[in-house]
């Protein structure tokens, strides 16, 4: 079941929603999500644009270091490129923690297209309090009561 820190982020995270995104699964540390590439997000060598790969990886990425509750934050992050992504592909980030230690983690996101690895990115997260809607449920440090 997805947590409900990562519902209620996702519900308004209209930058990952509006481009297509799908959240298939989250959990403790983990998340999936599922972009189709779409003509918008061609560059001028007729393959997918970087940035939309950052997107998606960073999304999942987002998925999984919220998923325990409190709001965390990107402190930094990483991607490299392993293939070209093309109009029509369906890309699937796969996020998985590596180690929390304090309020911060550390997050692997691998891109698929299919079975083949198109993507890896490495983020980092800092854990920053809880979000308004936590506040409202009454949970000071954004976990549930």
């Amino acid at each position: 079941m997805i947590p409900q820190a990562v519902r209620e982020m996702w519900a308004t995270d209209l930058a990952s929603r509006s481009i297509g995104m799908e959240l298939l699964d989250a959990g403790e540390g983990h998340a999936v999500v599922r972009m189709p590439v779409t003509d918008t997000m061609m560059n001028g060598h007729d393959v997918a644009h970087g940035g939309y790969l950052f997107l998606l990886a960073d999304s999942a990425f987002a998925c999984a270091c919220n998923s325990y509750g409190p709001v965390a934050l990107a402190a930094g992050a990483d991607i490299t490129f392993v293939a070209p992504v093309r109009r029509g592909d369906v890309l699937e980030a796969r996020a998985a923690e590596r180690v929390r230690f304090g309020r911060s983690g550390v997050y692997d996101v691998t891109v698929y297209r299919g079975d083949e690895v198109v993507a890896e990115f490495r983020g980092r997260s800092r854990t920053v309090g809880s979000s308004p809607q936590q506040q409202k449920n009454g949970a000071a440090d954004g976990r549930a009561e």
